[in-house]
């Protein structure tokens, strides 16, 4: 397998793993499950950041099938960022007991996404730049 087709098949992994992370817990955040409510009521943005967050990365992860997946990709490192941020000062690596499973979830994303980034960097800088244009 030459270069071109490992980076292919790598960036592609780095794009669907996240991704399908951010939409599968969409229907937790959307729907009012409790462990969305009792972790945006931890953090003092329940119901509005639950909404904002899950729209947020509804819009990544849409965003990581498409040609722009760098601005998912960059979008899914801010959402990513502010779950670690917030699993580290208020709310515990294990969240009601689940073992560490969302904390773990979010660094998959973060760390998916910055890989992705620094792999691909010039392609998406080139990418951004046209949709800025």
């Amino acid at each position: 397998m030459n270069n071109s087709k490992s980076k292919t098949i790598i960036t592609w992994v780095l794009r669907v793993v996240p991704a399908l992370i951010m939409l599968q817990t969409l229907y937790f955040k959307f729907t009012g499950a409790e462990e969305s409510v009792y972790i945006f009521t931890q953090i003092g943005m329940e119901p509005w950041g639950r909404y904002l967050v899950g729209t947020t990365e509804l819009i990544a992860g849409v965003l990581l099938f498409t040609r722009w997946y760098g601005l998912g990709a960059l979008i899914g490192i801010g959402a990513m960022a502010g779950a670690v941020f917030f699993h580290l000062t208020s709310l515990g690596i294990e969240v009601q007991g689940d073992g560490g499973y969302l904390f773990a979830l979010a660094l998959t994303v973060l760390i998916s996404c910055v890989v992705l980034v620094i792999l691909n960097f010039n392609d998406i800088k080139t990418e951004l730049l046209s949709i800025i244009k």
